[in-house]
């Protein structure tokens, strides 16, 4: 493989295939369109995603050649998710079928594959039965996630949703208790976790968004003992998940 080629699996790569999938009603994460390609087919496919409510990122011609490898891409290509989504209901009708109160991770505007993948491996080991993303502005279940998530995204209910705001005021009137984790709030051990618990873990640099946190019902931090302000947000999220799991079990 040339240094400089990447792993395209989850890529669909030309406008007949971009098509073909679109028709086929198999999910997708994002259509990625050069910049200036807007004629002929091309108009079909962006017709098509906004149809279905598919996010289309314009993307510079150069990147699109280094993501297709140097693949003919006709200046379109498709990412599909390496596993299906499932609902927030279904992650909601988990937890009842299990008998326990609703342990979730919201994953506002996480970006890096690595991440999201260690925060799934993470909340499948701790019992958690889901994780919702945003459809914007977020990495999604692409092969590196699957990857890092060691097996754990066949097992972890993922639900990719429009607006995280009004997702957690849906959850509220669930009897779900929505925490933001962030350096300004409760210290992480004085916090009940045992009823319905929903726990927002920030973008890698921006943290919980503005919005986002204002609809949470508290905010929860970790200690900062060193010079560095904050922790990776896979690794707090782990702290904080397995806090959960602690009180749950009485420990």
């Amino acid at each position: 493989m040339k240094k400089d080629s990447v792993n395209n699996d989850n890529l669909v790569i030309g406008r007949n295939a971009v098509i073909e999938l679109l028709k086929s009603g198999r999910e997708v994460e994002n259509v990625l369109i050069a910049k200036g390609e807007h004629e002929g087919s091309i108009k079909r496919i962006i017709s098509m995603c906004r149809e279905n409510k598919i996010v289309i990122k314009d993307v510079d011609r150069k990147k699109l050649d280094f993501m297709c490898s140097g693949a003919n891409h006709q200046g379109v290509a498709a990412n599909v998710p390496a596993h299906s989504y499932s609902t927030v209901d279904e992650i909601l009708e988990y937890a009842e079928e299990k008998g326990e109160p609703p342990f979730i991770i919201i994953c506002d505007e996480i970006e890096d594959s690595h991440n999201l993948g260690a925060i799934i491996r993470t909340a499948e080991a701790c019992g958690a039965h889901g994780i919702i993303i945003p459809k914007r502005r977020s990495v999604g279940l692409n092969f590196t996630v699957a990857k890092i998530s060691c097996g754990a995204v066949e097992y972890m209910r993922v639900a990719r949703v429009g607006n995280i705001a009004q997702t957690i005021d849906a959850l509220k009137k669930q009897n779900v208790w929505v925490y933001a984790a962030d350096m300004d709030g409760e210290p992480w051990c004085r916090t009940d976790f045992t009823d319905g618990t929903a726990l927002v873990i920030g973008n890698e640099g921006k943290g919980v968004g503005r919005l986002v946190k204002e609809k949470c019902d508290a905010t929860v931090s970790l200690p900062m003992m060193g010079q560095v302000n904050s922790l990776n947000a896979s690794v707090a999220a782990g702290i904080l998940m397995y806090e959960v799991r602690k009180q749950r079990l009485g420990l």
